[in-house]
């Protein structure tokens, strides 16, 4: 294992010289995963550092993890439960009157609708063993089939895009290979500010070795892209038109590995025939990217010994999002740069531990990546939980865009929602709530949030630091987080409320034994391991005490891997045989789940498969009467809705509010001033904020950081997104909306006498600012003239994060 940079020493203590002791941890915010370690005086956490020996962050860690344990102490914390009264109050309550009103309220539903009136919705934030414990009750227990997760809003599309290509979920690349690839694609990635540290290791090597090669495809001039060798500012929604027009082109270059492409892939011909009526013509016209920049683009990735490609959200919550993402799954196979040293995909994800839920089955996935509509893998499920196989038999798939439709249908009638805030989070979020408000909803969360407001009963858990668990990070390592201290008098740890929950509900399982049997978290994950044996993400090797002294180790890690596995697909054999895979896959282009048949015609054991990816544009596209493209995505300084990172006064000082990006000439056509309210409309809603007049983003497209909205009276991106998504992933396609901007503004009478100073000076505006807005040339201005003023004015400041190479 190479060290990959100098070690640092970031951290924030509140007072280094009294710590009682440190703790082994892992930083709960974006899916690097840096380990860190928590310091600790008289039973409250006062200060993080950075791990010097853990090899994913060398000491490092983000502004945003330097603050995450000061949320712990925030005065605002829930101490007790709420339960609504007749009144519609939220008021006090025991634990035992909360939990007796979920557990009747559960036993009402899923005697009047079925198993399938109760849905659990939790995070990419959890732990592992917690994940474990929901998927468990959710399936064996409660026999629900709607579980689901946030995730399914930042990087479900990763999970899609890796079955369809290699059988089973898992990214093949790791952090690793970035120290060794010559060249790197971010592909709708800008990790500058969403995985600092992951940014600054691959800057660190290109400061001294001047590699790797970078390009950087994002319609905004991001922190990433300013970094770039080569930036490919592609039109919205022209995410696939790009790759099939590189593709095609090298494919007519002959920049292909044919022995490659021959042993151990399938359906190469069909995927090139796609591709070949694709020019760089067409696909400038389609991108807007110049002839010369896809040239340059198709030379370095059809001649690059080595390729490493990371995708986010700009790939994920696009049109054609998991079409996308399989088209580079083509790239790299088709020039065999996978399963060696520096090469493969490294599809990310967004939070700590979103990978960790999707491999253990929290949400639509059955644990250890197997597939739910092969009958072999459910037998074989229902032998390890020891339930009768009907209890865990599914129909299709429905994520959280397809629960809000049966809430609205009155099917779902308890949705337990856990560390997350949907009614910010989602898109069209009136649609939401209207929805939400249609069922009885338990929230399990540390703060009152938007969605608290609409909650039946709220349940205060523990924080990060006050429970024990594993995380799975965005390269497959498993990451052991001690606890630090006892959460406060009143709160509990999640992994507690769940085993409550189900001996209430008095779950069993085929032998009349309690069907949750293990009382700790690492009793959890002992029991999780058998059920992984065998599996793509078999952890037999693992332990709470091999995870710590090895601060990390990568799946699969069983007899034939017991250190764990740095990259997958090293000996080029696929996860594809039909009985192995995690799923036959789905059409392509409508998403419908293939049969069992289907599947073993397409598929060849052991080989990946090609997959054509024709384009087809967003479903939504500007008009005269919404003529901008809406663009959201996340800042440096905060995380989600700001639940924890709005309680750090650093954090919140650094990025304060919402804002819109406009690009300079588009706001000079419109007269919109710098920091002027301006009215951002969507045929779904509309929001009032500051403009930032930049060349950041394009013309014709404006942005918006998602974060707001949590907190009274803050504007929410989310008032305006389609809830339009992906049809494989069904993953939202919050890049792919549309919007106008209307000036919020009042008039002025000009009267006798009346200058532009005296009228700026009356409006507190200055000269400039009021010339502007009204596009006058001179300090003449006609009585009875009528002049438009900006209502409100103010500068928004949003601090920049210089990135430290060295």
């Amino acid at each position: 294992m190479k060290e990959w940079g100098p070690i640092k020493n970031d951290q924030h203590i509140k007072d280094q010289q009294n710590v009682d002791r440190w703790v082994h941890s892992t930083c709960n915010l974006c899916s690097i995963g840096c380990g860190c370690e928590i310091a600790v005086k008289d039973n409250k956490l006062i200060g993080v550092k950075g791990m010097k020996e853990h090899q994913t962050n060398l000491g490092r860690l983000d502004p945003k993890a330097k603050d995450q344990w000061m949320a712990n102490n925030s005065s605002d914390r829930l101490l007790h439960p709420l339960v609504r009264n007749q009144e519609g109050k939220l008021k006090k309550a025991t634990w035992d009157e909360a939990m007796s009103t979920i557990v009747d309220k559960a036993k009402e539903v899923i005697d009047e609708k079925g198993p399938n009136g109760a849905a659990i919705y939790s995070t990419g934030q959890g732990f592992l063993e917690d994940y474990y414990t929901i998927a468990k009750i959710g399936r064996a227990g409660i026999g629900t089939h709607l579980l689901d997760a946030n995730t399914r809003l930042c990087t479900a599309t990763t999970e899609y895009c890796l079955i369809q290509s290699f059988g089973s979920d898992g990214v093949p690349a790791s952090f690793e290979d970035l120290d060794y690839t010559d060249t790197v694609m971010f592909f709708g990635h800008n990790p500058a500010e969403t995985g600092s540290v992951l940014f600054e290791r691959v800057m660190t090597r290109k400061k001294e070795t001047g590699k790797p090669y970078i390009i950087v495809v994002d319609p905004r001039e991001t922190l990433t892209a300013e970094s770039a060798d080569l930036h490919l500012s592609l039109n919205t929604g022209s995410n696939l038109a790009l790759l099939n027009g590189l593709i095609g082109e090298m494919v007519r270059r002959n920049y292909v590995n044919d022995s490659f492409i021959r042993k151990h892939t399938v359906h190469f011909d069909e995927m090139k025939e796609t591709v070949k009526e694709w020019s760089l013509e067409q696909t400038q016209q389609y991108t807007g990217i110049s002839i010369e920049k896809l040239e340059e683009a198709v030379e370095q990735l059809g001649r690059t010994t080595s390729l490493v490609s990371t995708t986010l959200q700009g790939a994920y919550q696009a049109a054609d999002a998991t079409a996308t993402c399989v088209a580079i799954n083509n790239m790299h196979l088709m020039r065999g740069l996978i399963g060696k040293e520096g090469s493969g995909p490294l599809h990310m994800a967004g939070q700590p531990s979103s990978s960790g839920n999707r491999t253990v089955g929290g949400v639509g996935t059955y644990p250890g990546n197997r597939n739910p509509l092969n009958p072999k893998h459910l037998k074989e499920m229902a032998e390890l939980w020891n339930v009768e196989e009907d209890k865990l038999e599914v129909g299709p798939e429905k994520g959280i865009i397809k629960q809000i439709e049966m809430m609205e249908n009155d099917q779902i009638g308890f949705f337990w929602n856990i560390h997350t805030n949907p009614l910010v989070s989602l898109p069209n979020r009136q649609r939401a709530k209207e929805a939400l408000k249609k069922t009885f909803v338990v929230v399990q969360d540390p703060f009152l949030t938007e969605t608290t407001e609409i909650a039946d009963v709220v349940l205060p858990p523990a924080m990060w630091g006050e429970k024990e668990g594993t995380m799975e990070n965005a390269d497959r390592t498993i990451n052991l987080l001690r606890k630090a201290v006892e959460p406060p008098n009143g709160v509990k740890a999640d992994f507690d409320i769940l085993l409550d929950f189900a001996k209430r509900m008095g779950f069993q399982d085929k032998d009349g034994d309690p069907l949750i049997q293990f009382e700790t978290p690492e009793g959890s994950f002992e029991e999780w391991k058998v059920v992984s044996k065998g599996r793509p993400s078999d952890m037999t090797a693992m332990s709470y005490q091999n995870l710590e002294e090895n601060r990390g180790m990568q799946w699969p890690a069983n007899e034939e891997n017991p250190e764990g596995t740095t990259r997958l697909y090293e000996d080029f054999q696929f996860n594809t045989e039909v009985d192995y895979a995690q799923s036959y896959g789905k059409d392509i282009i409508t998403g419908r789940p293939l049969a069992r048949d289907e599947y073993k015609e397409k598929s060849e054991a052991g080989k990946a498969i090609f997959y054509s990816t024709p384009y087809f544009p967003p479903s939504e596209q500007p008009s005269d009467s919404y003529p901008f493209w809406f663009n959201s995505g996340r800042l440096i300084w905060h995380w989600h809705t700001r639940t924890k990172t709005s309680r750090s006064a650093s954090l919140d000082q650094a990025a304060k509010e919402a804002y819109v990006d406009i690009q300079e000439d588009d706001a000079g056509q419109m007269g919109i001033l710098p920091g002027e309210e301006v009215e951002v409309i969507s045929p779904r809603g509309s929001i009032k904020v500051p403009s930032r007049v930049s060349n950041s983003v394009q013309n014709g497209t404006v942005f918006t950081p998602f974060h707001f909205g949590n907190f009274e009276k803050e504007p929410s991106a989310n008032e305006l997104t389609i809830d339009v998504v992906d049809p494989l992933s069904h993953q939202p396609l919050y890049k792919n909306s549309v919007c106008r901007i209307e000036k919020n503004r009042g008039s002025h009478k000009v009267k006798k006498g009346e200058t532009v100073n005296s009228i700026a000076a009356n409006y507190h505006l200055t000269v400039p600012q009021l010339k502007r807005a009204n596009r006058l040339k001179d300090n003449f201005v006609k009585e009875g003239a009528t002049l438009e003023i900006p209502l409100r004015i103010r500068e928004v400041e949003v601090k920049e994060y210089p990135i430290p190479f060295d």
